[in-house]
């Protein structure tokens, strides 16, 4: 019997979700028979203090470490290769990412390279990975990224100035040990920032031409999560349960475009990020609007439940003009105002913007195949 239910397949990882999480990684390294264990992590969480929650765990399990911090905001090309040379020297046999999305794209991009003893750019684009990378545990310390659950791994490449997409079944991670509690020392901008990530995570996988049932599911509950809990944290971000709340939203995210994959704003967003050195949340917070302006048109049914999930009342108006305007609020309400232009970004920048994007694989499930010039034009309405 034939149905309306187009093929899918569903990639997750184990998670354990809940204070305390972090606390486990010594119990799950050992799950994986860990003899040295590879930890990838930077300086800002070493700062924090919760790295040696993780550490005490892993001494308290008989495990020896190898500490890895050497990984910018965006990471590189460079710190994944020298990563790796230090993950195969010490004889490591497990990774654990301890962080937010960079830390743990790194570590996802030490695994593979040390699996497959190739240059990191050469996994770049959709299933170019040939072996699977060694076991990875992912603390998130930050509630946006969803690195923790999701297929991609993102890799700067400062010689070509770009961002590298990877996507891959086999940077799944094994186990993400997702704790609330190691949130509620993220400044502000970062929190807003990541929070935005994780919206935009949900709207584009929603809209995507790769959508499912399952994915549908997952993309709504992070729509409502995001936006009836962002605006409380900023006024209490010490509060665990709001801040679970992100999280637990970022999760759901992270299993919607892990699956269904994303569209226009994050092939623009990695763009940016590649030439500016920018905060990826921050290039999609001022993305938002203007490519759901552009998109509209091809989902307007998909877009309404979007509006309805994030508490809009349309009262018979406009469901494009009032997400749109949802959103601005939205942005306003937690100090959201910069334009690309703010960022440093010029009118002269956006024909090579424009070239970059359109190659990202992120372009290939948007709703609307953009050309370039349409590209430039979103580009430019962000000025």
């Amino acid at each position: 019997m034939v149905t309306g239910f187009e093929l899918r397949k569903f990639l997750a990882p184990e998670f354990i979700f809940g204070n305390g999480a972090r606390l486990l990684a010594g119990r799950y390294a050992r799950n994986f028979s860990a003899r040295r264990v590879f930890i990838v992590t930077d300086p800002g969480v070493m700062a924090s203090g919760w790295l040696d929650d993780v550490t005490h765990a892993l001494k308290d399990g008989g495990l020896q470490y190898r500490v890895y911090s050497n990984v910018n905001p965006n990471p590189r090309v460079e710190d994944v290769m020298e990563g790796a040379g230090i993950y195969q020297e010490e004889e490591c046999d497990v990774i654990i990412a301890v962080g937010g999305g960079s830390p743990m794209d790194c570590a996802k991009g030490i695994g593979i390279v040390s699996s497959n003893k190739k240059h990191i750019t050469e996994f770049e684009g959709v299933d170019k990975v040939g072996l699977p990378a060694p076991p990875l545990i992912c603390i998130p310390t930050t509630a946006g990224s969803s690195a923790d659950v999701s297929q991609f791994s993102i890799i700067s490449d400062p010689i070509r100035c770009i961002k590298m997409g990877i996507i891959s079944k086999t940077l799944v991670p094994d186990v993400a040990l997702i704790d609330p509690v190691v949130t509620t020392t993220m400044p502000r901008d970062m929190t807003v920032y990541t929070a935005f990530d994780t919206l935009s995570h949900a709207l584009e996988s929603y809209v995507s031409n790769a959508s499912s049932a399952v994915t549908d599911l997952h993309a709504l509950e992070a729509v409502r999560l995001v936006t009836s809990n962002i605006i409380p944290v900023i006024a209490d971000p010490e509060d665990v349960n709001l801040m679970g709340n992100l999280m637990l939203a970022s999760l759901h995210a992270g299993m919607a475009f892990s699956n269904a994959s994303l569209g226009l704003a994050h092939a623009m967003a990695h763009s940016l990020g590649g030439l500016m050195d920018l905060s990826h949340g921050e290039c999609n917070a001022i993305l938002m609007e203007h490519v759901v302006e552009f998109n509209f048109q091809e989902e307007p049914e998909r877009y309404a439940e979007i509006a309805r999930a994030m508490g809009l009342e349309m009262n018979g108006q406009e469901v494009k003009s009032e997400l749109i305007k949802g959103i601005k609020i939205l942005k306003k309400g937690v100090g959201i105002n910069k334009t690309l232009k703010d960022c440093g970004v010029s009118e002269n920048d956006l024909d090579g913007l424009a070239d970059v994007a359109m190659l990202d694989p992120c372009i290939v499930t948007n709703p609307r195949r953009p050309d370039k010039e349409e590209i430039m034009e979103i580009f430019k309405n962000a000025l």
